[in-house]
């Protein structure tokens, strides 16, 4: 197989489904897309409410608004994270404190966020970001338990974990105080696709939530969108709803999850299966259970130059994540040591994220494990 194929890191899905969603709203056919996708996620789920927002990041921002987050206050997060985390908690001038991931994994080390928070119990720590890195679910049960017992909220950053199932049971219906999903989990810029979702079973989160969203306006709108006659403002709120026709969009996206899964899932048997036994490559191991949103590889030596040969073959690929603690604005902020998380930074210097969407072609995976193998066989 030598034909050179471009191959892009994540595209999107798409079919005529979309296409037919988004004209009935353009037809001016009186619906509401944004409740009916609040409806239709909170009934897959089984979550008792769902509020839609414009993009996965305003729905983090506007969870830690709902939970009425202050200066000073603190939430603990892996340090194995999408910047979107830290930065959500900077806007309130609190601060994120970065945790490091497990010895065999790419989630938060669940040992050492029970030490930090028995050496460091304080009424300023307010909650945990719990991230699934690859769609991969952490000891949810433990950290549930770690929630209560400290009196901290447990936020899930499920974004990238539409669909996962925690014994036997879908996630974003279980114990966490919020979960943040989205239908897009290429963590990057999208025209088509930049989805938000605060799911929860917490009745006064959630109308905080829902009241926040929109300017925190006390009124109603009609069909098309225009306010009621007298209105009020009652707190300092957001400009985070979907419109319709994202709303329409992103129904059908929707619609799709299980089959995205199953598709994903497909993908990385095929992976696991032809890339096996490779002298400077480790595969992540294959789960029935996880929904592989990345699938992360690990490059045991000068793993950058392997991301450029096989950029020279058309291939692009990720990075999940680049520790929050060798991002400029922390280290210099916080004064954190390259060090200070070594499980993170040994991690960082051998992953890579290789395509793995739904509209990703067998033959093109094909390509991917052909170009893998060959720049493997020629590695030194």
């Amino acid at each position: 197989m030598n034909n050179y194929k471009e191959i892009p890191f994540f595209r999107p899905s798409i079919d005529n489904k979309e296409l037919e969603s988004i004209k009935s709203v353009l037809s001016g056919e009186k619906t509401n897309k944004v409740q009916e996708l609040e409806d239709e996620l909170k009934e897959y789920i089984g979550a008792s409410y769902a509020i839609a927002t414009c993009n996965a990041t305003a729905a983090l921002h506007l969870a830690l608004s709902a939970m009425e987050l202050k200066r000073a206050d603190k939430i603990l997060m892996s340090v194995n994270a999408f910047p979107s985390l830290p930065e959500v908690v900077r806007h309130f001038d609190a601060e994120p404190i970065f945790i490091d991931i497990e010895d065999d994994g790419f989630n938060i080390n669940i040992d050492k966020l029970e030490e930090y928070l028995e050496n460091n119990n304080s009424k300023k720590l307010r909650g945990i970001f719990v991230s699934f890195v690859s769609g991969k679910v952490p000891d949810l049960q433990r950290i549930y338990k770690i929630g209560k017992k400290y009196n901290v909220l447990i936020i899930e950053d499920a974004i990238s974990a539409l669909g996962s199932m925690y014994k036997g049971e879908m996630v974003g219906s279980l114990e966490a105080d919020m979960t943040i999903f989205s239908t897009n989990y290429s963590n990057g810029k999208s025209s088509l696709n930049n989805s938000g979702f605060i799911v929860t079973s917490n009745e006064e989160l959630a109308t905080k939530a829902k009241h926040l969203r929109t300017h925190a306006l006390t009124t109603s709108f009609d069909e098309y969108g225009n306010l009621d006659y007298i209105y009020d403002i009652t707190a300092i709120g957001h400009k985070y709803d979907m419109t319709d026709l994202e709303a329409a969009f992103n129904l059908a996206q929707f619609f799709k999850t299980n089959d995205f899964c199953d598709r994903r899932q497909e993908i990385a048997k095929i992976y696991n299966e032809k890339l096996a036994g490779l002298k400077h490559i480790s595969l992540p191991a294959y789960d029935e259970e996880q929904i592989f949103t990345q699938y992360i590889i690990k490059v045991d030596k000068n793993r950058d130059a392997f991301a450029r040969a096989l950029k020279d073959d058309g291939i692009s690929t990720g990075l999940h994540y680049i520790p929050l603690h060798l991002l400029s604005y922390y280290k210099q902020k916080y004064k954190l040591k390259i060090t200070a998380y070594p499980n993170a930074l040994n991690n960082y210097g051998q992953i890579l994220s290789l395509p793995i969407y739904p509209s990703l072609s067998d033959d093109e995976v094909n390509y991917i494990c052909e170009m893998i193998k060959k720049i493997d066989n020629e590695w030194i």
